[in-house]
């Protein structure tokens, strides 16, 4: 089966985006990201208070895309194998012999949205970041492979912190993207409420399968980039670590642990992601620029200083860009895309 060609993953995207505005309003930067992390085989976190339409817009997503589709409420209750499923002895009628059979938990499908992530007990979400890593479930003595495409688009509010269970930095890692969902505009949240208190009811039509997704996921890992994009990628990242370890001075008094390797990786992956929904077929240097936030602010650790500053993750990653440059030479090393980079 032959891939879709860049004009049509561009074409693609923009028809879900399309199909997502019938239901909606707004939000057109983290739906951009959505379809970023789609493309790019990886999870997202997302970040909001409540009544922003994170629940329905990732529920949507998935009736736009024909994949299979869970919800996972979060709760301080919840246990392991609600999430993975477990096994129970069930009968034959005819014979009365017994067996375990196994019940696939809801973390068997393609789009799984866990709702409040940060309510339920490390337990809890050590089981589903585990399914998420390794894209199978181990239960009852077997490994079973989750489907492909798997996604999860997990949900946190982050002003109720009473009773919750804040994600570990070293979990949240596993997040290719922490996506910030903000407030609408004035005539935004007007749409929405005309469009909440009346009989519209718009349903957004399916426009791709998983086999097209998986063959635009192999389409991103095909788009080159110049090894100064790379380059500049690393800067980013590194210049987040202490100053022994390649780190900006001016940073350091900002940061109490910087970004690990996951980020240079995410920063690329992302970048090809981001080129290949344009319909482009090389990254450019403002393709890394675009994704860096929601790439490295669950990634840095702003450090007291910074915080008595009232800098966020957002400020420090800001100055990230601002302060690493790439040399000149690195540039001059592949003229031929060197015009397009800046």
């Amino acid at each position: 089966m032959s891939g879709p060609t860049r004009e049509e993953a561009a074409a693609a995207a923009n028809t879900l985006r399309t199909e997502l505005a019938k239901v909606i309003v707004g939000q057109h930067l983290v739906i951009e990201e959505i379809l970023i992390a789609l493309a790019a085989n990886g999870h997202a976190l997302l970040e909001g208070v409540p009544g922003l339409a994170k629940t329905l817009l990732i529920s949507t997503l998935a009736a736009t895309t024909r994949l299979s589709f869970s919800r996972i409420q979060f709760t301080p209750d919840l246990m392991p194998s609600d999430i993975t499923g477990t096994e129970v002895i069930r009968e034959d009628k005819s014979t009365g012999a017994r067996e375990f059979v196994f019940l696939p938990g809801p973390v068997f499908a393609s789009v799984v949205l866990a709702d409040e992530i940060n309510r339920t007990p490390p337990k809890t979400q050590a089981a589903l970041l585990e399914a998420m890593q390794e894209r199978q479930v181990s239960a009852g003595g077997q490994r079973r492979k989750l489907p492909a495409p798997f996604f999860v688009l997990a949900t946190q509010n982050p002003i109720e912190q009473e009773g919750t269970y804040p994600l570990p930095e070293a979990q949240l890692d596993r997040f290719l993207l922490k996506i910030s969902v903000g407030y609408p505009s004035e005539a935004e949240e007007l749409e929405v409420i005309l469009r909440t208190t009346s009989n519209r009811d718009e349903q957004p039509d399916q426009v791709m399968d998983a086999a097209q997704l998986l063959a635009l996921q192999r389409l991103v890992r095909d788009t080159p980039a110049a090894e100064g994009v790379v380059r500049y990628a690393l800067a980013l990242v590194r210049s987040t670590r202490p100053v022994s370890e390649g780190g900006h001075a001016d940073l350091a008094p900002l940061l109490r642990w910087g970004a690990g390797p996951r980020a240079g990786q995410a920063l690329m992956l992302c970048a090809k992601a981001r080129a290949t929904l344009q319909g482009r077929g090389y990254v450019t240097l403002d393709d890394i620029r675009r994704v860096a936030k929601p790439v490295m602010r669950h990634r840095i650790q702003p450090s007291y200083e910074a915080e008595a500053q009232g800098l966020s993750p957002d400020a420090i990653v800001d100055k990230v860009l601002a302060l690493v440059q790439l040399p000149a030479s690195d540039l001059e090393r592949d003229p031929a895309v060197a015009a397009v980079m800046q």
